[in-house]
């Protein structure tokens, strides 16, 4: 019987298909034959049947690396519905007693078992070795392949280990698999498992269905995802957070809001962490609430939405996580929210570990920052990302594409950049660059005597976010690589040295200015927010300026600036779920009770009048059902400050560096709560110090701490924070 008969009636027999997808059948023939083989394919694409067909096959057993046990699991439970023995497909984990483990091996010597699936952690161990060594192996399977890279966004040191273990057992073909790896992680993990000779299978990673979204991350995100949660039915779907803590949090708020939603993380018992996962499969559950932990080789093909409460740490790790929604080809909705505070908090992360760590985590963090800020298309620029080019004009399919930027010409400024990186012999990375082109004498620049060139300020007219921009452009339409070996490095492609030679039209998204402003309605009281964050515009203009001019009455009559009655932020908000009762006011954001005892009559009687006159119906009532405790941490440092315990004592014993405290009683009193901290800015600043910062508040027309700063050059941040604390305490609240 031919080859071709032999893997066609295999996968009739026991997989009931007819035909192969894509690249399957190039790829079973080359593991067939004996060869390395390296697969790349989207999820969804049916990587796991380019090992599993040859495994059932071949002589011998087929080890499979894997890195989850509950992956483990859902493998063989499918591999065993295909046959009618259990003993086809077995795994060996930390998970299984002495008498399975016999159980096991008994089957594996017998000829039974067709793949074993094993954790790197258990190959790794002598008994298992020696055993191994003793039986026949037919090739071995390294799934979820990316976690060998250091550049991989799953990392696991274990997984670099492969290689000689294998070659201690017994030297067999291997098959990598993944379902993201840019060049730079593609070249790594076939160095790193001693195959650069491997046949090499690459399948598009379009996924033309996925609709990509970015949201600018407000604290009105809750609510937000709530409502496009409940407007999508019983529809599945996944949300990922950064922390095991916010996946509980959020998991309990979606449940009070009547929402079917699990948590999942690595830090629950493997139990319930089981449970909730088989819950959702089965349609118990609509939403798991998760950490990265979840989803690699889950098998949900009608995941339909797929939403970021942060932004994750790498675009691989965002392609995966996305990759879970519409894997059959339906509707699949990717929406990411996205903060500069996310991303300083992902920094954070990486401090204490090993600099070389921190500097690949830092490259792959501007890389997602790049994709979340970009105004073009974001299919072409994660497909770029993963080394594939994607020629078409407009995807139709992302927020970009389907509401475009303005473009302008920047021939000029793509001529001032490519010359900047001939001047610096190609060797320098993108932020070098921009600070080279802007003049900025940083350490190094001064050090390699790069301040001397004659390009050096060349591009000091333009702000550094244009500079951002040209250079991502530049990469995409491919007049610029990154080096592959020394990531991050800047090189002129070919297309490059032509177009310095006979430049062409080269066009870039305009960068919008002035977004501080809501809806231009008073240009001298800005939508910046006591955090930082731009606010995202109000949804009733006419009531917004009316609450304006009643905060402005109100700060001539009580002598305080006007935001320290209400922040903008709070009146845009008001003018979006429109409050008639002191009750339904607490729930605007940073409005508490004793702001709202205080200044909020006047405010709910005007949207009263507003909304009646108008005859206005108010959005449904959606409001997020907080659940108990959630405030026990600000109610903790509210006792604490009454008890005159020092605030940086108070963060060590929380747990939380000093900043993080002060963000926490910032939201105390911007919420309403009054509360003192005399004792502690009497112990630490003079008397001198907190008067004058303290008058400078008072005369204000609008609180930003940056301009603060400016204003105060004498004073560091943390002293100007303080003393607002006092001000805001005694004069808001």
């Amino acid at each position: 019987m031919k080859n071709k008969d032999i893997i066609y009636n295999g996968l009739k027999k026991y997989f009931g298909f007819d035909t192969f997808k894509g690249n399957q059948e190039a790829i079973i023939n080359s593991i067939l034959s004996g060869k390395d083989t390296f697969v790349l394919m989207p999820t969804g694409g049916g990587k796991s049947l380019c090992y599993q067909l040859p495994a059932l096959l071949m002589e011998g057993t087929a080890i499979i690396i894997s890195p989850l046990i509950a992956l483990m699991k859902n493998q063989v439970d499918a591999m065993r519905s295909y046959s009618e023995k259990d003993g086809i497909a077995h795994f060996l984990n930390s998970s299984l007693t002495k008498a399975e483990i016999e159980e096991v091996k008994k089957d594996i010597v017998s000829g039974k078992t067709k793949m074993l699936y094993v954790a790197p952690e258990s190959l790794t161990k002598q008994e298992n070795i020696e055993f191994l060594r003793s039986v026949p192996i037919s090739f071995y399977a390294v799934d979820e392949a990316h976690c060998i890279s250091e550049w991989g966004h799953d990392f696991r040191p274990e997984y670099r280990r492969i290689r000689p273990i294998i070659n201690e057992i017994s030297p067999r073909p291997i098959i990598a698999l993944t379902a993201t790896a840019t060049p730079k992680v593609q070249h790594d993990i076939q160095k790193t498992l001693g195959m650069t000779n491997a046949e090499v299978f690459k399948s598009s990673f379009n996924r033309p269905n996925l609709n990509y979204e970015v949201r600018k991350k407000t604290d009105q995100i809750d609510k937000e995802i709530i409502k496009y949660i409940l407007s999508q039915g019983r529809k599945s779907g996944i949300v990922y957070c950064l922390s095991r803590k916010k996946v509980d949090d959020f998991a309990e708020i979606l449940q009070a809001n009547n929402i079917r939603a699990l948590p999942y993380h690595a830090g629950m018992d493997a139990a319930t962490r089981s449970s909730n996962q088989d819950a959702f499969l089965m349609e118990k559950a609509d939403v798991i609430v998760a950490t990265i932990a979840f989803g690699m080789g889950i098998d949900k093909p009608d995941v339909r939405y797929v939403i970021h409460y942060n932004i994750p740490k790498s675009l691989e790790g965002y392609y995966q996580e996305t990759g879970r929604a519409g894997r059959d080809g339906g509707e699949g909705k990717c929406i990411a929210f996205y903060s500069e505070k996310d991303l300083q908090k992902l920094e954070r992360f990486m401090q204490g570990k090993p600099v070389s760590e921190q500097e690949i985590g830092k490259q792959l963090l501007l890389e997602t920052a790049a994709y979340a800020e970009t105004s073009v298309c974001r299919r072409k620029m994660l497909l770029h990302y993963f080394g594939e080019n994607f020629d078409l004009p407009n995807c139709e399919n992302c927020d970009n594409c389907l509401n475009p930027k303005i473009k302008v010409e920047a021939k000029e400024l793509l001529i001032t950049v490519l010359e900047a990186i001939t001047a610096l012999k190609e060797k320098q990375k993108a932020e070098y660059i921009i600070d080279f082109l802007v003049g900025k004498e940083s350490s190094d620049i001064e050090t390699y005597g790069h301040d001397q060139l004659e390009e050096f300020g060349s591009g000091e007219d333009e702000e550094e976010s244009t500079w951002e921009v040209v250079i991502r452009q530049a990469l995409l339409d491919n007049y610029l690589k990154k080096e592959i070996e020394n990531y991050g490095i800047l090189k002129i492609t070919k297309k490059g040295k032509d177009f310095l030679k006979n430049p062409v039209s080269f066009k870039i998204t305009k960068i919008d200015e002035d977004e501080d402003d809501i809806s231009d309605l008073e240009s001298e009281d800005s939508d910046i927010m006591a955090s930082g964050g731009v606010s995202g515009g109000a949804a009733d203009p006419v009531l917004f300026s009316m609450m304006k001019d009643l905060r402005k009455k109100l700060s001539k009559k009580l002598n305080v600036p006007p935001y320290v009655i209400f922040q903008p932020s709070s009146l845009e908000a008001m003018a979006t779920s429109y409050p008639i009762t002191l009750d339904e006011l607490q729930n605007i954001p940073g409005v508490g009770s004793g702001k709202a005892k205080r200044y909020g009559k006047e405010f709910v009687e005007l949207i009263k009048k507003h909304v009646e006159e108008n005859d206005i119906t108010r959005p449904e009532d959606l409001r997020v059902k907080t659940v108990p405790n959630k405030s026990k941490l600000k109610v903790s440092i509210v006792q604490a400050i009454d008890r005159k315990v020092a605030l940086d004592d108070l963060a060590e014993s929380k747990g939380i560096d000093f900043n993080e405290m002060l963000s926490e009683v910032e939201a105390i009193v911007y919420s309403g709560t009054k509360i003192n901290i005399d004792y502690f800015l009497n112990e630490v600043m003079s008397q001198d110090v907190i008067d004058d910062i303290y008058a400078y508040f008072k005369e204000t027309e609008k609180d930003d701490l940056e301009k603060a700063q400016e204003e105060l050059p004498e004073y560091d941040e943390t002293e100007i924070r303080l003393v607002r604390i006092k001000f805001f305490s005694e004069l808001a609240n």
